[in-house]
């Protein structure tokens, strides 16, 4: 008797189940409209209607058993566990109507004592590659003995959910189930969902453990020193984990455990826009056969891609196997880390370009999660706003934040790592005034982190923020470390520092019952001028 899903209440017969690249993109191309070659080989489809993900349809079931772990609020959403069995059976009810299914049975977590059994059912070939490029593959002998899987994803997105429904919000639902150990997606074909649904379920089951889960970039040195990247979109989180002279571990989902670092994913998952040969050779380089590339304008005849057209959404992307970069950790394990980046876009030009911070400040960095962004396109609007994302992932964390920085803070100081914020955004005056820091000038502070430069030179403390700024970095002009060296106006400097200084504090106060004291003790402090 072949493979079924009879134990779903899925009748249907005909389930390619871990099917070879090539068949999958016969699939995609005979029966998934819009589904095209890219010139170079790579898989171009439409993710329909949502081309991001959806954090306000997502849902997670209440159960005694796990509601005293979950930080609910706006990011995880309380949902009855009838109203999800209502949209299960939706689910399950349009997977029944269609001719075919397509089955990933893989893992998550490169460390085997981590690991989970994932089996993905859906009903587009674009996604079953998607996830078979995010996922670990097994081996034929580890699939012939895979057994029943830890979690499952009913992907039926291309049905959408009933708004009559209670508690659905809209026509798109992604509910977590933790104790039925599934994943229902309705109303969005977007494949971001599947991805960032596993790596919410390994943020809820990981610190269970003791392990530390991370939405962050790895990549290691060869004497086996290991570097972690945090940081929120436009960062620079990808870009500086490609580094030629490191491997790299993963892009964008880790775990620290008792015995080092692992990477969660089989591949990466990268923003395609403006992509360039020029700016990013690897990722540039990893698009070809195998790799899916999600909305993006190509020419018709040529099918060469133009990776500057957003006029189906800003949030192209790429998803590729790790093995498609070229410099990489195979298996994606590696020891604990030396080092912990913290990057932000500061276009408040007040942060410096590196500065070292104390396991508490660390903490209280992390728990902030801060960049900022450049306004919008309004008319007179310059003003820089801040942006604050827990754990710098909020969206995926299902503890309260504090849960993560008290991991995060245990093994900085017992494996001895050192944390750093580095600052990618502006220098010399805010946005509209400074200038953005140079990417060389952020590369070679990142070399001196790692070549050990900064261990004998002399650093000052920031009056207000309490960290440590090195006063000299090779191949760095010493005038742009310290901030207000490079403002012209530095009455300007201050005003605008006090400023940050009280977004900061503003956006803890939500935190301040649930976090330690010498965390809270961490935080920026007002300058009081003499």
């Amino acid at each position: 008797m072949g493979f079924n899903l009879k134990q779903y209440g899925i009748e249907v017969e005909t389930i390619h189940r871990n099917s070879s690249v090539p068949v999958l993109y016969e699939l995609g191309l005979r029966l998934e409209k819009g589904t095209a070659i890219s010139s170079v080989g790579a898989l171009m489809t439409y993710s329909g209607e949502k081309t991001g993900r959806s954090p306000k349809d997502k849902r997670v079931v209440k159960n005694p058993r796990s509601a005293n772990n979950i930080d609910w609020g706006d990011i995880n959403i309380e949902l009855d566990e009838y109203t999800y069995m209502v949209n299960r059976e939706r689910a399950v009810d349009y997977l029944n109507i269609k001719e075919h299914l397509y089955v990933v049975d893989a893992f998550a977590g490169w460390d085997p004592k981590y690991r989970l059994k994932v089996r993905i059912v859906c009903t587009r070939a674009y996604h079953a590659l998607f996830m078979q490029n995010m996922l670990i593959m097994p081996t034929a002998e580890e699939l012939e003995n895979f057994g029943e899987p830890d979690y499952v994803i009913f992907n039926a997105g291309g049905f959408k959910a009933n708004s009559f429904t209670s508690s659905m919000t809209s026509k798109t639902s992604v509910d977590v189930n933790l104790e039925k150990k599934e994943i229902v997606i309705l109303g969005t074909e977007y494949a971001g969902e599947m991805k960032k649904g596993i790596f919410s379920i390994m943020n809820y089951l990981m610190p269970l453990e003791g392990v530390m889960p991370m939405h962050c970039s790895a990549n290691v040195g060869e004497e086996g020193d290991v570097t972690i990247l945090f940081g929120l979109s436009g960062t620079g989180k990808t870009t500086l984990s490609a580094d030629p002279k490191r491997k790299l571990i993963g892009d964008d989902e880790h775990c620290w455990t008792d015995e080092g670092t692992f990477n969660i994913e089989g591949g990466c998952y990268a923003k395609a826009i403006d992509l360039s040969a020029e700016k990013e050779p690897d990722i540039f380089n990893a698009i070809k056969f195998g790799t899916v590339l999600e909305n993006v304008g190509f020419d018709p005849n040529t099918r060469v891609v133009d990776y500057s057209d957003v006029s189906f959404t800003q949030n192209t992307r790429a998803s590729y196997p790790i093995n498609y970069i070229e410099n990489v950790q195979l298996p994606c394990v590696a020891g604990h880390p030396k080092n912990i980046i913290f990057l932000t876009c500061d276009a408040f030009g007040v942060l410096p370009p590196v500065s070292k911070l104390t396991p508490e400040q660390a903490s209280y960095h992390f728990i902030s999660g801060y960049t900022a962004k450049v306004a919008g396109t309004e008319m007179g609007v310059t003003e820089p706003e801040a942006t604050f994302s827990a754990c710098f992932g909020a969206a995926f964390m299902m503890w309260h934040p504090n849960k993560y920085a008290e991991l995060l803070a245990e093994k900085i100081k017992e494996h001895g790592a050192t944390a750093w914020l580095v600052n990618t955004g502006w220098s010399g005056g805010a946005y509209g005034i400074g200038n953005r820091m140079k990417l060389k000038y952020t590369r070679a502070m990142i070399d001196a982190i790692h070549n050990g430069s900064f261990e004998n030179v002399d650093y000052v403390t920031d009056e207000g923020f309490g960290f440590q700024i090195p006063t000299s970095c090779p191949n760095v002009p010493s005038e742009i470390l310290v901030p207000e060296n490079t403002w012209a106006n530095k009455a300007e400097y201050e005003k605008t520092k006090v400023k940050l200084i009280s977004l900061f504090q503003k956006n803890f106060k939500k935190f301040e019952s649930g976090v330690n004291p010498e965390i809270l003790e961490a935080g920026p402090k007002e300058v009081v001028n003499s």
